[in-house]
């Protein structure tokens, strides 16, 4: 391949450096996969507005998100695995984020910890919770994103028990990863990447091996993991976590109306109109179906965003148009990862720049603040 253009030439060279069971992880999503198929498709449904004949010239793509300055309304999703798309991934994409100008935001189910993705960048990023049944290790990931400084908690609402996605069953993909002779031979055709993995002993989840109970080894981990994830999850968890955490809190998850009056009921500062990615519930709503029904609801009373179906400056445009006030890409970021390292997620988020820029400025506006539904087409 001589030119990475789009996205998609991103995802065409991930898929030949990244062993099969990792990629497929992050290229899947429950069931039938119709969810994660309209995220997108949906998105191609919304037309635009072309005008002519005004001022193009001095565009600006800077905004915030909960009152943090952003080089362009967009963040870094976060992903589980991450540091199995390329070796220190976590690491790397928040380096890249950071020198963009935009939040990264790591997963509890990240390979590199929390303390690792503090020692690689200057600046704070966000940290994502999940809320396990184990509450003083849920105390203590909140505890170690303060002391690394992050900027923002993100408590993702819609993981209490896990979707099928049946490429990873079909892979033998668990968590963590336990290698078998089909998983062997899936790493062997990937040289590169193999070799990349050596030399890091970043390989396990950073964020849980040696900080919860019982936790020190792999098996001890599988063990856990399989028991961990809260089904009683509710409103009242948070209060105490909003309490304990005391910064900018992010709801991520809210697909339907009535929940989302409920999270601006809740005191957090921001929502994230989200499906998981397709990876959860198989048959809902796409996210970007969804944010005009959820921003007439709540849009006076809490900011907004957007995550799921994103490959494109244009989707970020439209996102911003109906309302979200910033919005998350998870697999863009992962193909570039895959591809090409740091330089990869660097290509991603300068694609998706571009193409907000030049669409923004055909649909006749020169600032990403002045974008609304007028640029949307009947």
């Amino acid at each position: 391949m001589t030119q990475i253009l789009e996205i998609r030439d991103l995802k065409a060279l991930a898929r030949r450096r990244v062993p099969k069971l990792f990629f497929d992880y992050a290229d899947s999503g429950a069931w039938t996969e119709g969810t994660y198929r309209a995220n997108e498709e949906d998105f191609a449904r919304i037309k635009l507005r072309q005008r002519v004949l005004v001022d193009m010239s001095d565009r600006s793509l800077e905004t915030t998100m909960i009152g943090q300055k952003v080089s362009m309304p967009v963040a870094l999703a976060p992903t589980g695995l991450t540091g199995m798309q390329h070796a220190d991934g976590e690491m790397l994409a928040a380096q890249a984020a950071e020198a963009f100008g935009i939040p990264f935001t790591l997963s509890t189910m990240s390979i590199c910890s929390i303390e690792d993705v503090a020692s690689a960048t200057t600046k704070p990023f966000w940290f994502q919770l999940y809320v396990m049944r184990e509450r003083e290790f849920v105390l203590n990931l909140i505890d170690r994103a303060k002391a690394a400084k992050c900027s923002a908690l993100v408590l993702t609402l819609d993981l209490q028990i896990l979707g099928q996605r049946h490429k990873d069953l079909r892979n033998g993909l668990s968590a963590p990863p336990r290698l078998t002779p089909k998983h062997l031979w899936m790493m062997a055709t990937r040289p590169g990447w193999c070799m990349k993995m050596l030399g890091t002993n970043r390989r396990t989840f950073g964020n849980i091996v040696g900080h919860a109970k019982s936790v020190s080894d792999l098996s001890s981990l599988q063990v856990w993991t399989n028991e961990q994830f809260d089904p009683q999850l509710s409103w009242k968890d948070v209060e105490w976590i909003k309490e304990r955490w005391g910064g900018p809190l992010i709801l991520k998850g809210i697909l339907d109306p009535e929940d989302a009056k409920m999270a601006a009921k809740s005191g957090a500062d921001a929502i994230i109109v989200s499906n998981h990615g397709g990876r959860q519930l198989d048959g809902a709503h796409s996210s970007i179906s969804m944010l005009p029904r959820i921003v007439d609801a709540v849009g006076d009373q809490i900011e907004v965003h957007l995550d799921g179906g994103i490959r494109s400056g244009q989707d970020v445009l439209k996102a911003v148009a109906l309302g979200a006030k910033g919005t998350y890409i998870g697999r863009p970021f992962l193909y570039g990862l895959g591809a090409l390292g740091k330089e990869g997620v660097r290509i991603a988020l300068d694609i998706i720049r571009k193409e907000m820029d030049t669409t923004m400025a055909l649909c006749g506006k020169r600032r990403i603040t002045d974008v609304g539904l007028d640029v949307i087409a009947d």
